[in-house]
C-alpha cells in the first residue's frame, strides 16, 4: 500500500504545478488586455509576445500533466 500512496502523492505534487500555470496565464492575459485597452494601436505589436508567452506556459502545463499521468499509471 505504501508504494501506491507514494504514487498518488507524487501525481498530486506534479498536478500542483498547474495552479501556478493558471495563475501565470491569468496574469499574462490581464496584462495583455490592460495594455491593449491603454493603447489599441499596439495590439498587433504585442500579439506575438502574448501568444508566445501563452504557448510556453501551456507547454509547461502539458508537461506537468504528462508527468502526473506517467507517475499514476507506471
Amino acid at each position: 500500500m505504501v508504494p501506491e500512496a507514494a504514487r498518488y502523492i507524487g501525481a498530486a505534487v506534479a498536478i500542483f504545478a498547474l495552479y501556478g500555470i493558471g495563475t501565470s496565464m491569468g496574469n499574462l492575459f490581464s496584462a495583455w488586455m490592460s495594455a491593449v485597452a491603454r493603447n489599441p494601436e499596439a495590439d498587433e505589436k504585442i500579439k506575438f509576445a502574448g501568444m508566445l508567452g501563452f504557448a510556453i506556459t501551456e507547454s509547461i502545463a502539458l508537461c506537468a500533466l504528462l508527468v502526473a499521468i506517467l507517475i499514476l499509471f507506471r
